[in-house]
Formats: C-alpha cells, structure tokens, sequence
C-alpha cells in the first residue's frame, strides 16, 4: 500500500493528486500527519481529491488512526489515515 507523508508545507492540492493517482493505481493509500498544521492538510487533500474522483463516480471513505514513529530517536505519534474508494 502506498504511503503519503503530510506535513504542514504540503500543497493540499498536490497531495489530493497524488491520492487520485494512489488510488486509481493501488485501489488505496495511507497517510500519516504529524501536528496539527499537517493534519490541516491532509485534511484539505482528501476533500480535494474527493472532488478529483467524483467525476469516475467514486466516493471515498476515510478511516483515521494512531501510528507510533521513531523520528531521530524520539518517539512521535502521528495521525493516520486509510483512504479507499466506497463500495457500493
């Protein structure tokens, strides 16, 4: 499964892209958010690529979780997000 790492620099556009193109290629996508700033964008990113896949009928589902991450020794918690279409 293919993995988008959001942070706050993230152009939400470019991430919705990157989602669209996950998700036509895998079927899926996780991403991971580490601060408030950054889950703004990932945010921002799934309703955008949202509007992106409607136009094939696709409507997507999100299902948020907890990942621990060992960055440079400490550990962090980020924000997680399992992106796929709906079935219908």
């Amino acid at each position: 499964m293919a993995l988008l790492k959001v942070s706050t620099k993230s152009s939400a556009t470019s991430v919705a892209g990157a989602i669209a193109g996950f998700l036509k290629e895998e079927g899926k996508v996780e991403m991971q958010a580490i601060g408030a700033g950054a889950v703004n964008q990932m945010v921002k990113a799934i309703a955008i690529a949202r509007g992106f896949v409607a136009c094939n009928g696709i409507d997507l589902v999100c299902v948020p979780g907890f990942v621990d991450l060992d960055i440079d020794g400490h550990e962090k918690t980020a924000i997680k997000m399992l992106v796929f279409p709906k079935q219908p």
